[in-house]
């Protein structure tokens, strides 16, 4: 059964890539079609046909390799004298045929993005409803009902741009005699303390902690926490650890079954943590918060020696109710977040805040869609379908972003060629042309071919991210 479902998983995520290929060169055919420029094939898939028909001028191709297709349209890559051939074509004609692909790219991402957002029972906004117990970013100045627009220079429009921001902000060292660090550790030795009685509860009375306990414990340390960020000095804050030790060790009669003591707030030579400036809508206006501290941890031993910090978002936000208008806003917006996540990735790839191992290309997109439908299946099988989905949105508008860059090869590099021509208002030499975008597909070829011999490098020593 599981072999089934498996190859019923490949088979969709096959479908869906050939869809997203279909869609884009669907949109260079229309528009071409529309423009009166001749189409000579319209292919889906490449390498040797397994079927092909006519109709009227143009050749329609089902091809073996599931890895792409093309629209091949008379003289797009060689001198023709065919009235209709794509060179003759007005200029703002073959500017719309250019960008068509792109275009369609993105409406399938929005179609993908909306199968996705439309099962989900409801949504998360941008605005802080809480803080889990030793949060940092409440002890440096964020509040609850701050509706956060942007951290770091990345506006925030959604959730989705929220997690992306805080993942890949800056870690760096803070001051570590600041009030802000020791509150976050009076939070952290509150919080430490509150999971040290839950854990010895069953040896201190020899019963299992009761829910109602449970509850009330963690009541505790949410008030005790939230004294120790609202204060404004270090013996302010220590004042709030002890209250929040007697409270704590006090519940069921626990100080009578163990000793406890204060911990110390020791100060070390650093401290790092993911920090970033903040700007929230607050009553109505705009507060800019600066060096605002993410929950900075270890996952693990090894990550701690190799100095490997990760971050974790350590507020709650308000949930959206599911209406029509949230469902078709949220739809928009996270379809538009996935362009600025492609196009801010890039950047930050030039930056070298992304580094080459961080580059997949058919090889590693092939087995990304096999880690997230993996996952999924651990949930059930629509789970697993969703989670395809949802990645194949991602591809879509990353093959459109990409495709416009300014690249000889790419759509966006011939059409700048295309706006230099309406500048100057004569085509440049057709043989300069042909040059750049054959010498661009060369660079593009072997790229992907060295992105892929890295996949399957990561692959073979197990080193690809999700292994």
């Amino acid at each position: 059964m599981q072999i089934i479902i498996t190859i019923a998983l490949i088979i969709i995520g096959v479908l869906l890539f050939e869809f997203i290929i279909f869609a884009h060169e669907f949109g260079h055919f229309i528009t071409a079609k529309k423009s009166g420029v001749q189409v000579n094939e319209f292919a889906l898939g490449m390498g040797p046909k397994l079927f092909s028909f006519k109709k009227g001028e143009t050749q329609y191709s089902l091809r073996l390799f599931p890895v792409g297709g093309y629209c091949s349209m008379e003289g797009e890559d060689a001198e023709s004298d065919n009235p209709r051939a794509f060179t003759n074509a007005k200029v703002w004609k073959r500017m719309i045929i250019i960008v068509a692909g792109a275009f369609m790219n993105f409406v399938v991402g929005f179609l993908l993005m909306f199968i996705v957002v439309v099962q989900q029972p409801s949504y998360e906004s941008t605005i802080v409803d809480g803080f889990s117990p030793a949060s940092f970013s409440a002890n440096c100045g964020l509040e609850e009902g701050d509706e956060i627009v942007d951290i770091g220079g990345y506006s925030i429009w959604n959730v989705k741009d929220l997690q992306f921001a805080i993942q890949t902000m800056q870690c760096k060292n803070v001051d570590p005699s600041s009030v802000e660090v020791y509150k976050e550790d009076c939070a952290v030795e509150t919080r430490n303390a509150a999971q040290s009685i839950v854990d010895g509860w069953k040896d201190a009375f020899d019963e299992e902690i009761s829910q109602e306990t449970l509850v009330e414990i963690n009541t505790v340390l949410s008030e005790e926490c939230r004294k120790i960020n609202h204060t404004n000095t270090k013996e302010d804050a220590y004042q709030a650890l002890k209250q929040a030790f007697d409270r704590l060790y006090a519940i069921g009669g626990y100080s009578g079954k163990t000793d406890y003591t204060y911990p110390e707030i020791k100060e070390r030579d650093e401290r790092v943590r993911y920090t970033s400036d903040l700007t929230v809508m607050r009553n109505g206006e705009k507060v800019k918060l600066e060096g605002v501290q993410f929950y900075s941890f270890y996952q693990s031993q090894e990550d701690a020696d190799k100095g490997k910090v990760s971050v974790a978002i350590d507020f709650y936000v308000k949930p959206i109710e599911k209406t029509f208008g949230s469902v078709m806003q949220q739809t928009v917006s996270q379809t538009a977040t996935m362009a600025k996540t492609v196009w801010q990735s890039l950047i930050m790839l030039v930056q070298g805040r992304f580094s080459f191992n961080d580059l997949s290309g058919p090889v590693g997109i092939t087995k990304a869609v096999s880690v997230v439908a993996s996952e999924g299946l651990k949930v059930n099988f629509m789970s697993a379908v969703n989670n395809i989905i949802f990645i194949m949105a991602l591809i879509t508008i990353n093959l459109g972003v990409v495709n416009l860059l300014p690249f000889p090869a790419l759509d966006g590099g011939r059409f700048v060629f295309l706006l230099i021509e309406a500048i100057i208002r004569r085509p440049l030499p057709r043989k300069l042309e042909y040059i750049v975008n054959g010498v661009g597909l060369v660079i593009l070829l072997l790229f992907i071919a060295v992105i892929s011999v890295k996949d399957v490098w990561q692959l073979i020593t197990g080193s690809f991210p999700g292994m």
